[in-house]
């Protein structure tokens, strides 16, 4: 694997510079507010294998100075009027959209996303900024009438304190920002472990931030970042300080983050993984079908949490889906990300593949049959060790292999037989449950898809895939995907502390449900 990017092919060190990071050759420093003194982390491109650049990790020491520079800012942010901080908030989304190029091209290349979704995940930070934006005026209680005469009851919403965020490598900008936007509407303040699998992105967000905070004359500890692997995770899953850990990514990582937290009363957001579905019945149109089926298996290489992993066909049109599917497949190009003609960059790095080659193994060896067959690209351009081919398997639902998430282009091909229910069944029996469609004209089956009795799943969509959930629409899913809710709706309600208030403006002092007590 090589060590250092020896010539500039794709503009990276025009990107780094803009973002305020050294060039590739030199390594990245982190820039302000990281306190880091621990190990060095170096981040490798699964496009090329070139070192990006270098953090270093934070330490327990580091950690305390971080969390120090977050609660005195706190007790500043908080005082700030809502639209206020609203205002600190549309400054950044504007910065980012000067910013989205470089931005956008570090995303692709550091975490192997094709160019076009860098820049879409970029894209998504502005939207939730301009969301946060007009929220900020829109952080609503309400009356409540009282039984009491001369009372008046009211809700209204406080900010919560430092909200500790754990994100996944595979959004490494987009999912703090849905996190950040928000609470810093809510007047909290924020410490960010980004994941060690992309460093340089949540180093190049830091800095973007530090300017509009440093131009507006606020405390830098508003938003921190620190490094590093689960060990300095769990420095804020145990820390009483942080009332909300807001953490994306594995089942596993979500049950011990779960549990740590609650143990001490604290609140968890968490977004887990996915085992999502396309149902597609009889009367589904293949010019749908297809785009919305292919891009949810192979967007971003496999590796959203709402990647398409199953598809769930009636038998009467299997052979029709599954030839045009298979069709698709062969005119996809798979290579360096950073080259808009190709439609699937790299995964994260070797282990994934491994992975990835072991669940082909696993599902053949429970019975299923390869369609499109997978494996390692090798040769120029594929230096990297990190290029796979998209597999298509038929399977059942009922293999432990399908049963479990695994996070590269594999699709899973299965039929059912009779009415929709049968295919809601399946589609609901796996133990994950956030994202589903079904692909139909009928709207009977589409009604009973999205029915209390239909998907289980926190996102049930209708003629559009699994993958591409908007701003507006609150994020997050059921059963071992976590249950927490990101983004738009109502979501802003997690990231402040609800307090009902009761005011006697009478002479007396009625006491409630007409009890009695006489001095």
């Amino acid at each position: 694997m090589p060590e250092t990017l020896t010539v500039d092919k794709y503009g990276m060190q025009a990107a780094l510079k803009a973002l305020g990071l050294k060039e590739i050759n030199e390594g990245t420093s982190t820039g302000s507010n990281n306190f880091g003194g621990g190990e060095t982390i170096s981040s490798y491109s699964p496009t090329d294998g070139a070192l990006i650049g270098k953090v270093t990790t934070t330490t327990k020491e580091d950690y305390e100075k971080v969390m120090h520079a977050a609660t005195s800012a706190f007790l500043e942010f908080r005082k700030m009027p809502a639209p206020q901080r609203g205002e600190i908030v549309r400054q950044f989304g504007n910065k980012l959209r000067e910013l989205k190029e470089p931005l956008g091209k570090l995303v692709s290349y550091e975490m192997g996303k094709s160019l076009q979704e860098g820049y879409g995940e970029v894209q998504e930070m502005i939207d939730i900024c301009d969301f946060a934006v007009g929220l900020s005026r829109q952080l609503n209680g309400q009356t409540i009438p009282s039984e009491r005469p001369g009372h008046v009851m009211r809700e209204q919403w406080h900010s919560i304190g430092v909200v500790g965020i754990i994100s996944a490598f595979n959004f490494p900008v987009a999912v703090w920002a849905w996190n950040t936007a928000l609470a810093w509407i809510c007047g909290d303040v924020c410490v960010w472990k980004g994941s060690e699998k992309a460093p340089i992105c949540s180093v190049a967000c830091q800095n973007i931030i530090a300017e509009i905070l440093k131009e507006n004359n606020l405390p830098e500890g508003i938003s921190c970042i620190i490094n590093g692997d689960y060990k300095v995770g769990e420095m804020m899953t145990t820390d009483e300080r942080i009332p909300l850990v807001s953490a994306t990514g594995s089942t596993r990582m979500g049950r011990i983050v779960g549990a740590t937290v609650a143990q001490r009363f604290g609140k968890s957001l968490l977004e887990l993984g996915g085992n999502n579905a396309i149902i597609i019945t009889p009367t589904a149109d293949l010019k749908v079908v297809v785009p919305g089926a292919v891009f949810g298996a192979v967007g971003t290489a496999g590796q959203r949490c709402t990647s398409t992993r199953r598809l769930i066909i009636h038998e009467s049109v299997y052979d029709k889906v599954k030839d045009a599917i298979v069709g698709a497949y062969g005119q996809l190009t798979i290579g360096n990300p950073l080259d808009e003609k190709n439609h699937i960059g790299p995964l994260i790095d070797t282990d994934a593949v491994s992975l990835y080659l072991a669940a082909i193994e696993k599902a053949k060896a429970e019975g299923g049959n390869v369609l499109v067959d997978g494996g390692v690209l090798e040769g120029e351009g594929y230096e990297s060790g990190c290029y796979v081919k998209p597999a298509i398997i038929e399977a059942e639902n009922h293999f432990e292999i399908v049963q479990s998430e695994t996070f590269a282009p594999i699709l899973y091909l299965m039929k059912y037989s009779g009415d929709v229910e049968n295919a809601i069944a399946t589609q609901n029996g796996v133990a994950q449950g956030l994202s589903s469609a079904i692909m139909t004209n009928e709207m009977k089956e589409a009604e009973k898809f999205l029915s209390f009795a239909g998907s289980d799943c926190g996102i049930a969509n209708v003629n559009i895939g699994t993958s591409g959930a908007e701003i507006g629409g609150a994020f997050g899913g059921e059963k071992e995907t976590g249950g927490g809710r990101e983004s738009g709706s109502d979501a802003w309600k997690v990231y402040m502390r609800r307090q009902t208030n009761t005011v006697n403006y009478s002479d007396e002092l009625p006491l409630a449900q007409g009890i009695k007590f006489d001095l």
